[in-house]
């Protein structure tokens, strides 16, 4: 069984990391993972959890860079009706929205 993320992230923060947070806070029609499922990241781009699977954790990994750097968090979204649906592996017919955030 797989270590929470939260915990994880506690570790690494313990451990003077940088940390992101991401969050599905809203999916429509075929999501992978339930609203409140988590992926955290460092500020080398190493990650534990989930967010959706795929193509679509590379894109929330590589947008928790930025949240890291800037501080400032942000909101994305994937969807079959985006042009970058396919890009990023989510092709199921459903949608998914993470939240990103730096953690303290």
């Amino acid at each position: 069984m797989n270590e929470d993320p939260l915990k994880i992230a506690q570790g690494w923060l313990a451990d003077g990391r940088d940390v992101a947070l991401a969050t599905v806070i809203e999916t429509w029609g075929s999501a992978p993972r339930k609203t409140g499922s988590h992926l955290v990241i460092d500020g080398e781009g190493n990650f534990e959890g989930s967010v959706s699977g795929g193509c679509v954790e590379g894109a929330v990994v590589y947008g928790a860079m930025d949240v890291i750097e800037s501080g400032k968090p942000q909101v994305l979204e994937f969807g079959v009706a985006d042009e970058t649906a396919w890009e990023v592996g989510l092709s199921c017919g459903g949608k998914v929205m993470v939240y990103l955030e730096k953690i303290k």
